[in-house]
């Protein structure tokens, strides 16, 4: 089977685990990654929920177990049929076989613009959080630490007026994840989850909310904040409905972290491929054909390019869509 090139379309958790799959099993994979390195989103994450291992391991692993393999990065793929992709530009490369592993995009913050994101100071997204984790810690924009940091769900998921009516499924254990490493790095501080319904349904999730609750003393408001305003002394005023007592909160915060969805991949648009409503892209079917394509036996699917996923869901698919590609292969 040496022979047989298979190409992998995104070089992120999923695109990795699939090329590191097909080496074991004796395939030639080549990586096609948009970006200049691969890794995807977990390069900019800073530790992982539930038990907060570091990112960096994991990416790292993953990485090494890929080593070896054929990439081109910063490569636009423009479109994919059964013969192969085809590059921006033109080029068509051949292969016996594809894995898509598009991944998905993060929704763009500033398309809620009654919170202010872009427009006032001290309004961030959960991936700004991550950047800043990442680097010199969490300050607020005058370099000070804040003192009381509200963090609000579902921002750009469950949400029709922006065309995301889909549930992103990790904002909320992300948004609980963050609001413990904020209490790690300011014991003092005030930190709220605003939220319109709790969703923790992986391994060792429900446990982790508790946890913020009873030992990172984090407060959580079942209630959606309807808008945010800058005041004079540089903080945000955020206005929400608190559902399960009846009445209207009124709050000033030091810092406003708006947990944002996951979006299809723009990129899966121009591949050619059916997609769903939502602009994932479509299996054969979701139960035993989750990572088939419908429209032809030689490609597979594999991580958020059909629906959102946590990392451990991820890997296993693309481990899964590799050994499939590498059965086509043998069947051949």
């Amino acid at each position: 089977m040496k022979n047989h090139k298979v190409i992998v379309v995104g070089g992120g958790a999923a695109g990795l685990q699939a090329a590191a799959t097909l080496k074991e099993l004796g395939v030639e994979p080549l990586i096609i990654e948009r970006e200049m390195q691969t890794g995807g989103k977990v390069r900019r994450w800073h530790r992982l929920f539930p038990d907060f291992t570091s990112a960096s391991e994991v990416l790292a692993t993953l990485e090494k177990n890929a080593e070896g393999i054929e990439t081109l990065c910063g490569v636009m793929v423009d479109s994919i049929d059964a013969t192969g992709v085809t590059l921006a530009g033109g080029r068509h490369i051949k292969a016996d076989a594809m894995v898509v592993a598009t991944g998905f995009d993060l929704f763009r913050a500033e398309l809620k613009e009654e919170y202010g994101y872009g427009i006032y100071d001290n309004v961030y997204t959960s991936a700004d959080i991550e950047d800043m984790l990442n680097g010199d810690g969490v300050r607020l924009k005058d370099g000070s630490a804040p003192g009381r940091v509200a963090f609000l769900h579902c921002v750009g998921s469950r949400d029709e007026k922006v065309g995301q009516p889909h549930c992103s499924r990790l904002c909320c254990i992300t948004a609980v994840k963050q609001a413990m490493e904020l209490r790690e790095s300011f014991p003092d501080a005030e930190i709220y989850n605003y939220y319109m319904d709790i969703r923790m349904f992986g391994a060792g999730y429900e446990e982790m909310y508790r946890s913020a609750q009873e030992d990172g003393e984090v407060r959580f408001v079942r209630g959606r904040i309807s808008e945010a305003s800058p005041t004079i002394d540089g903080r945000v005023q955020i206005k929400a409905e608190d559902t399960l007592l009846g009445r209207p909160v009124k709050m000033t915060v030091d810092m406003l972290v708006l947990a944002v969805g996951m979006t299809a991949a723009e990129s899966n648009g121009r591949l050619g491929v059916g997609l769903q409503s939502g602009g994932f892209i479509a299996p054969r079917d979701l139960f035993t054909g989750a990572v088939y394509s419908p429209d032809a036996e030689n490609i597979f699917y594999a991580g958020c390019a059909t629906a959102p996923k946590n990392i451990g869901e991820t890997l296993n698919e693309a481990t899964a869509a590799a050994v499939k590609a590498a059965e086509f292969l043998l069947e051949k």
